[in-house]
């Protein structure tokens, strides 16, 4: 082979290389220029709601931030899982997210066995936002239980009278349902469990003597702060920061009880995780903003947590509710 037609394809190989590589890196995704049109945010529960309400706050602030609209769809229906499916299904490109619950994400797969998505193969993290601890309130008036001192004298009262007394929930299957059995378990204690079509209906039955105790959201605080309910513990590992001097749960004789309700987003699984990520961090921005953070404040303890901590919280969460839903045997369908 001459030199000259050896140099030749040496060159050729060379620019050919040249070429696989440069059009190699340009089909590695990224996240520049995102986001550069409107985002929508698919929320399964109705406006107003705490999940909407954070939602609306974290997609004003991103609005705010990159000047692209982000605008709040509710997509309500079977405890968030039609938002769900319908997020499931859209395009990876970092332009449909869900706003959702821990229960849609954590405890729904271990409720119904069929769903119109999977957790691990539809969904990737993006960021938890906040999380809100449930709190164990009595009324006051109905004796004995009311007047117990603390939890453990409440639960001993249960303890010795297996089924006599109740406990309300919002619902088969919800979280204030396993945060309950979870503690039963951990105590072992027998309560009668009463469902009911949402928290407020069951804090009217505990106003109304309806049943014992439950495990109610933080909208209970004005009326524990003016003595129609007595809050005797917080489900979550820190205190509630409206009532300090309320213990938790694990506080009160029982480590590593430790359960929040949690609003985060999550994106359809193929999206780039250079695109996961740019979101995540827009939305950790809102730290950055007194006022946006105090409203995030008012709706719960804000968490901020990225991609792959988030992706842990869930996994263990949902290993957690899997565990009580086989002990207490709930099943939905």
């Amino acid at each position: 082979m001459t030199v000259n037609k050896r140099f030749v394809l040496t060159a050729v190989a060379s620019v050919t290389t040249l070429c696989m590589t440069m059009g190699s890196a340009s089909a590695q995704p990224s996240a520049d220029g995102y986001p550069n049109k409107p985002i929508r945010f698919v929320v399964g529960f109705s406006a107003g709601n705490s999940i909407d309400s954070v939602a609306r706050i974290v997609a004003q602030h991103i609005t705010n931030k990159t000047g692209q609209p982000v605008v709040v769809d509710n997509r309500t229906g079977a405890n968030g899982m039609l938002a769900a499916s319908e997020v499931a299904r859209s395009a990876p490109d970092g332009y449909t997210i869900l706003i959702s619950n821990s229960s849609t994400i954590t405890v729904n797969p271990s409720l119904y066995k069929k769903m119109a998505y999977d957790v691990k193969k539809d969904f990737a993290p993006v960021s938890l936002v906040v999380s809100v601890p449930f709190i164990l309130t009595v009324n006051p008036q109905n004796e004995p239980i009311g007047t117990a001192p603390n939890l453990k004298a409440m639960l001993d009262l249960a303890k010795a009278k297996p089924g006599t007394y109740s406990y309300g929930s919002a619902g088969v299957g919800n979280l204030t349902q396993l945060s309950y059995e979870l503690l039963n378990g951990m105590a072992g204690v027998k309560m009668t469990h009463v469902a009911y079509r949402g928290t407020a209906p069951a804090q009217v039955a505990v106003l109304a003597k309806e049943v014992d105790s439950t495990f109610d959201n933080p909208s209970s605080v004005p009326k524990i702060k003016a003595g129609q309910l007595r809050a005797l513990a917080v489900t979550s590992a820190q205190r509630w920061h409206e009532l300090p001097e309320v213990p938790t749960i694990a506080e009160a004789g029982f480590p590593g009880f430790d359960i929040s309700f949690w609003v985060g987003a999550l994106a359809p699984s193929a999206t780039p995780a250079p695109v996961v990520n740019k979101l995540s961090e827009l939305i950790s921005t809102a730290l950055q903003d007194p006022e946006v953070k105090a409203k995030l404040a008012q709706q719960g303890n804000i968490r901020m947590l990225g991609p792959k901590p988030f992706a842990q919280q869930i996994e263990s969460e949902t290993k957690q509710y899997a565990d009580i839903i086989r002990k207490a045997n709930i099943s939905l369908d």
